[in-house]
């Protein structure tokens, strides 16, 4: 048995879940997480003033499998 670990922007989730469905995937887990990357975070104004927010929502998702389908 193999962890697969993957961090996906939350809009992709519902794609990913339909691709391992279709390659026989039966579960996955899945967590909230926060993190940047390439996008390094984006600006936000509240109350007149701007805050840079460094860290952007995330998911992890988590595939437990067998290894002939990692």
């Amino acid at each position: 048995m193999k962890l697969v670990v993957g961090i996906v922007k939350p809009f992709k989730l519902d794609e990913v879940k339909e691709a391992l469905r279709e390659i026989g995937v039966n579960g996955l887990t899945t967590t909230d997480v926060e993190g940047f990357g390439r996008q390094r975070g984006h600006t936000e104004v509240y109350r007149g003033a701007e805050y840079q927010v460094d860290f952007v929502p995330k998911v992890k998702v988590e595939v437990l499998c067998d290894d002939d389908q990692v």
